[in-house]
């Protein structure tokens, strides 16, 4: 099956941004928004310098293809100057694994068990050279989130609790998405998918993933991608690069887990009626095999009648 494209809009103004992109609920790229001066001064040599020194947690991996599942990374700590230096290069003159190991900054806050990432916070001589749009309510606003990529990094297929824009500073990006109606096709673990290579799936592990539809983009530097929540994405880093992801909450507040400062733990009721599923399997466990099967199917088409089913029927 041919991936769909994923739908351009140029010259997007806050106004027609919420009124004709945001409620049609897919995945959207945005060009011609002025992210600020970032775009040209965001080299190497500005970053190191501008950047400041703070450690920061990076995963360094032998391999492009980073598994978080499988944890083929490693987690290392290196001054923010250093980090971006090495990340620069293809070939490292100093490095953990290999010369040519890829590293993966996700900027995390200040304390990363109470504190949010804010770039504004953690970055605050870089955040004045960017314009993240706010397309929603201050009070709404959840992370700005720095990301930083060696060439070549691909990141594993998950999903997002909240709404997001993926803000493209340099360098390019490669982006996969599906939708979350093709959730029984991902073979989750959790928020990931186990589809690690998704161009050459193990058609034999996972047969259904062919059948989930495919959406793509390219991002190039002051591209915005709006990433609504619980799309599944996988995000290649075509070169060395810089971007911004800015989260906010776009359901009632009391909704999401208070203590969440990543913003990927699923929604208090979501969390709730997991719980009371793993609870049911550890209780149909007791059945001999051929009645386990029975009511596990019995369950399933519960569950999707009266909630899928009727959730369709009224609209």
């Amino acid at each position: 099956m041919e991936p769909a494209k994923v739908e351009e809009y140029t010259d997007v103004t806050e106004e027609s941004f919420i009124t004709d992109i945001y409620p049609r609920r897919k995945p959207a790229v945005l060009k011609g928004v002025d992210i600020g001066p970032c775009i040209s001064k965001w080299t190497v040599e500005y970053l190191c310098e501008y950047g400041g020194k703070n450690d920061v947690k990076i995963h360094v991996s032998a391999t492009p293809q980073m598994d978080f599942i499988s944890k083929n990374f490693v987690y290392r700590t290196l001054p923010f100057n250093e980090f971006v230096r090495r990340a620069s290069e293809d070939i490292k003159k100093e490095f953990f694994l290999n010369e040519d190991e890829k590293y993966y900054l996700r900027a995390l806050g200040d304390d990363p068990r109470k504190d949010i990432a804010d770039i504004h916070t953690q970055f605050p001589v870089l955040a004045c050279d960017i314009n993240i749009p706010e397309y929603f309510t201050p009070d709404r606003f959840f992370s700005s989130v720095f990301r930083i990529g060696s060439a070549g990094v691909q990141l594993w297929t998950h999903y997002d609790v909240m709404d997001n824009l993926l803000v493209q500073v340099t360098g390019r990006k490669r982006v996969v998405l599906f939708s979350p109606e093709d959730v029984d096709k991902l073979y989750l673990k959790g928020d990931k998918s186990l589809v690690l290579d998704i161009d050459h799936p193990d058609e034999d592990k996972y047969p259904l993933f062919r059948q989930a539809r495919r959406y793509e983009c390219r991002l190039s530097p002051g591209d915005i991608l709006f990433i609504p929540a619980l799309w599944f994405h996988s995000v290649v880093s075509l070169d060395f690069g810089v971007a911004v992801n800015v989260f906010w909450r776009h359901l009632d507040l009391e909704i999401y887990d208070p203590r969440d400062t990543y913003g990927n733990r699923d929604p208090i009721p979501a969390a709730r009626a997991q719980q009371i599923v793993d609870r049911a399997v550890k209780v149909l466990e007791e059945l001999p095999q051929e009645y386990r099967d029975f009511y596990a199917r019995c369950l399933a088409a519960r569950l999707l009648d009266k909630t899928v089913n009727k959730a369709e029927d009224s609209s």
